[in-house]
């Protein structure tokens, strides 16, 4: 089905400023600019890599929970829907989300903030988005004439903006990507299709989990609670289990219609008829109700002081910070040990950079193997960790 794009909407045709890319690329079949973009993501090596890396849970638990793979997916879809309600671009919002989690590193946030912290005592950021950046530029290699994925401008600066805003003071080498306007719609909806995925899917993975208890989130969620009374409503006899699950979903449908509807007004608002209205807007226009967003933070915090920081959890938690950081400070103090390519990139990037682009290029299993692999080294004398007295 083709639908009318909003004259605000990011167009997708090659003579448009942000479909421009770095280098020339084929355009011979009848795929949209945004479209070969989602192809090209889709068919990286990075992104296969998302089915190997924690989401909350490891794949080591269970083969049900979400991995980072299978929540861009989902992130996807909600973005999709979203879009097309908001008479978007649905291509590009698609791409933004199937792209959005390509930079993080395994282990999850809990690996993220490890690899962090270890880059800080260097004077350096770990930041996904940057790192997502590097990789669709520089570390896919995939095309004879150039490094990179060679992506359009505006998954470019959607990846950068989906969920922030940079300062081009503090990061004048992102200057290319208009920082001092806000992002088209199609990459601020990116971030709220996130939140939209992952509060949905990190309840449901966490009563799989024998974690939380439905009867509990039913007691504590305000906006799980409604949707678990409107669904018992229509099936007062059904099983709780299946209760939870189609109330996972309308909460979930309440929270996409509470966005598109607020967003909606929001345009209307400000009278937007043109990108350059979106751009030159004070602040983001796609966003939740204030009811909404105040429910949204109850989940939130719900989830972190019940689930995120859980003991099962913190103490998976800690022993990937523990394999990140050993086998950082093995490599900086022992970078003759980084495979050939990434020592040979040591002298334009800096060691400690290289280092993290190894490690967050990993997925929970490879860091594993690589973490097992240094430790018989050192126990057989071969090579000494950093912390080895």
């Amino acid at each position: 089905m083709v639908r009318t794009l909003q004259p605000y909407a990011v167009s997708g045709t090659s003579e448009q400023e942000l479909s421009v890319r770095e280098h020339p690329a084929p355009t011979s079949d009848d795929r949209g600019a945004f479209e070969r973009d989602r192809d090209r993501v889709v068919q990286s090596r990075a992104f296969r890599r998302l089915a190997g890396k924690t989401q909350v849970f490891t794949s080591r638990s269970s083969d049900h929970f979400r991995s980072r793979l299978t929540h861009t997916i989902e992130v996807a879809q909600v973005a999709r829907h979203i879009a097309s309600a908001l008479g978007l671009n649905a291509d590009l919002a698609e791409t933004l989300a199937l792209v959005h989690d390509i930079g993080h590193p395994p282990f999850g946030h809990a690996g993220e903030r490890a690899l962090d912290q270890c880059l800080q005592h260097h004077g350096q950021r770990f930041d996904h988005n940057i790192h997502a950046l590097r990789i669709v530029e520089r570390f896919e290699q995939r095309y004879a004439g150039h490094r990179g994925l060679n992506l359009t401008l505006g998954v470019r600066e959607g990846i950068i903006k989906h969920s922030r805003d940079y300062s081009g003071h503090s990061h004048p080498e992102l200057s290319q990507y208009f920082l001092d306007e806000r992002p088209p719609l199609e990459a601020q909806i990116i971030d709220l299709a996130d939140e939209i995925a992952y509060l949905t899917a990190d309840l449901d993975d966490g009563v799989e989990s024998g974690l939380l208890d439905i009867r509990h989130i039913r007691d504590n969620v305000s906006i799980l609670h409604r949707s678990y009374e409107t669904v018992l409503r229509a099936h007062p006899t059904a099983d709780e289990k299946y209760v939870f699950h189609d109330a996972l979903q309308h909460m979930q449908k309440t929270l996409v219609v509470d966005l598109i509807e607020t967003s909606k007004a929001n345009i209307s608002d400000v009278e937007a008829k043109t990108l350059q209205d979106i751009r030159q807007c004070g602040h983001r226009l796609a966003v939740f109700s204030p009811q909404a967003e105040s429910e949204r933070l109850q989940e939130k915090r719900y989830l972190y002081d019940t689930l995120y920081t859980c003991e099962e959890l913190t103490l998976e938690h800690s022993k990937a910070a523990e394999v990140v950081t050993e086998l950082f400070e093995f490599w900086v103090d022992s970078p003759e040990e980084l495979p050939d390519a990434y020592f040979a990139e040591v002298e334009s990037e800096g060691l400690t950079r290289v280092v993290a682009d190894y490690i967050a290029g990993m997925t929970d299993s490879f860091i594993l193997l690589r973490y097992a692999d240094v430790r018989r080294k050192v126990r057989s004398g071969k090579v000494r960790l950093a912390s080895t007295p």
